[in-house]
Parts: structure tokens; C-alpha cells; sequence
């Protein structure tokens, strides 16, 4: 049994494959949601996004990437340039991107969307605490890159993570830019490149 999606205007529909089961008639009375699905975030789904955010990330480092009001500033002004993974409603995973128009990312990009850009600014990748450990961050990752080859213009992505993180961004396809200028919290990071019409990886669990 396969089930149809598509959350975008940009995203071709796809496929997702569910064993086949048994199915009891209490069951079939229950009203069920899409058990997996993939679709831009709206600003409604701010406050999931920001407590997946904050719980990844103070933990760790102390900072969350985006504040809730950079999270609904980003969501109402380029959602197309996010993606959700939702399991029975419940989001599990997500990217937020904006627009960017210089060649090297400076901290006016952590808070700014400049539209009708050919780069895309990748603010943040996180996945829920009960589902990492999966590889939902690199399969969403692959959804992502895949995605933005869909969008007329768009040329390239760039990210800043820490140097943990830098395999993980190379196996995906993306390239060392060198040291960002950006700083946060006296935390320094890597800046990191993907070219859209190169070649895609392949997907893999990461752990991430």
C-alpha cells in the first residue's frame, strides 16, 4: 500500500511505502493521521518548532539558533524555505532556511530574510529528543536538498555548525567554506556550502 504526499506548490508528490497489516473494525472507526509526512511549517507550528529547538540546543550549547520570534518571523515570511517531518501529526523533525544574497554568511544572515535570492541561509537542523539516534536528521537533510532543486533560482546553501558536525554536513555533499565570521556566545563554527545542481547524496542513517 503506498500513500500519496505533497506539502508544496515546489514539492513533487512522493510515495511512502506501509507493511501491510491487519486492521481490527475498532480500529478503522478511530480517525487516523498521515503516518508519516513531509510539508513546509506555518507559523502555527512555532511554538513545536522552538521546544524541539531549545531542547536540542541549550542543552548542548547553552543557545538556541533562533528565538521564537525569529521562528515566526522566518515561518511567516519564507515558509517555503522550511520542511516538517510529521508523524501522526506530531512534528519529529525540521529545517528553517531564508534567503540570502552575499557570498559568505555574516551575522546580519541570523536574523534576516532577503527574498528572490539564489542562496539559501540553513538556520537550523533539529530532530525531537525520542527520535534521534534514527537517522531522521539525514534523511530529512536529503528531503531538503532535494527539495530545493525544485525551486526555480535557487543555486546553493549555506550553513555555519560546529567542527563536530562538519562530517556529517560533508557526507551529505555540502563543502568547507573555511571559519565563519560568526560568532555566538564565543562559540566558533565552520561554514559549509552545498551546490544545488551538484550531485546528491546518497541517503544514510548518521545518527544525527
Amino acid at each position: 500500500m503506498t500513500k500519496q504526499m505533497s506539502g508544496s506548490p515546489f514539492l513533487k508528490p512522493f510515495f511512502l511505502k506501509t507493511p501491510v497489516r491487519v486492521v481490527t473494525p475498532r480500529q478503522q472507526r478511530r480517525h487516523t493521521l498521515p503516518a508519516s509526512e513531509f510539508r513546509n511549517l506555518t507559523p502555527q507550528d512555532a511554538i513545536s518548532v522552538f521546544e524541539i529547538e531549545r531542547e536540542a540546543f541549550v542543552s548542548v550549547s547553552g543557545e538556541s539558533p533562533l528565538t521564537l520570534d525569529e521562528v515566526l518571523n522566518f515561518l511567516g515570511q519564507c515558509p517555503e524555505l522550511s520542511l516538517g517531518w510529521f508523524e501522526e501529526g506530531q512534528l519529529v523533525a525540521f529545517i528553517i532556511g531564508s534567503g540570502w544574497h552575499k557570498e559568505r554568511l555574516s551575522q546580519e544572515a541570523m536574523t534576516q530574510h532577503v527574498p528572490d535570492t539564489p542562496t539559501v541561509h540553513i538556520h537550523v537542523l533539529s530532530v525531537h529528543r525520542h527520535c534521534r539516534q534514527q537517522g531522521k536528521g539525514s534523511i530529512l537533510l536529503w528531503r531538503y536538498l532535494q527539495y530545493l532543486r525544485c525551486m526555480p533560482g535557487l543555486r546553493r546553501a549555506l550553513l555555519i555548525c560546529e567542527d563536530f558536525l562538519v562530517p556529517f554536513y560533508l557526507k551529505a555533499g555540502f563543502k568547507e567554506k573555511g571559519p565563519s565570521e560568526i560568532s555566538v556566545s564565543n562559540m566558533q563554527f565552520q561554514e559549509m556550502e552545498y551546490m544545488v545542481n551538484g550531485q546528491v547524496y546518497a541517503r544514510r542513517n548518521s545518527g544525527c
